[in-house]
């Protein structure tokens, strides 16, 4: 997962002149907006799998064998890498391809950020 957290400085009333740190985007769920403070829509987005990974539905703590959505890993220059989790099956490009992710968004739990696409496709 990538465990990336950009901070906003807000003034903190309690000291004067100190600063605390804050993420910026703090809201349930995924958004589009979240997605943009990490991935820099301007920069190639490189894919790194060769194949989706299954995500696999649990019920008490057993798998069901239900698929629910599948995964797949992704570089950009400044990023380490980070996967997209993408909730019907898409067809990957190769290896290292350019690719645009489409309705890319991304929801801060913690400090971890999870994307999820609606789909991917091979820049040319």
């Amino acid at each position: 997962m990538v465990h990336l957290v950009r901070k906003l400085l807000i003034p903190n009333s309690n000291f004067k002149g100190l600063f605390i740190m804050k993420t910026r985007n703090r809201k349930s769920g995924y958004s589009v907006n979240t997605a943009n403070e990490y991935v820099d829509s301007k920069q190639a987005i490189h894919c790194l799998s060769i194949e989706l990974e299954p995500q696999i539905k649990f019920e008490n703590n057993q798998p069901t064998g239900e698929i629910i959505a599948y995964k797949a890993w992704f570089s950009q220059k400044g990023l380490p890498p980070f996967t997209v989790k993408f909730e019907k099956e898409v067809e990957l490009p190769k290896y290292l391809s350019v690719v645009s992710l489409g309705n890319l968004q991304a929801c801060e739990v913690g400090y971890n950020v999870y994307f999820k696409a609606d789909s991917v496709k091979e820049v040319k």
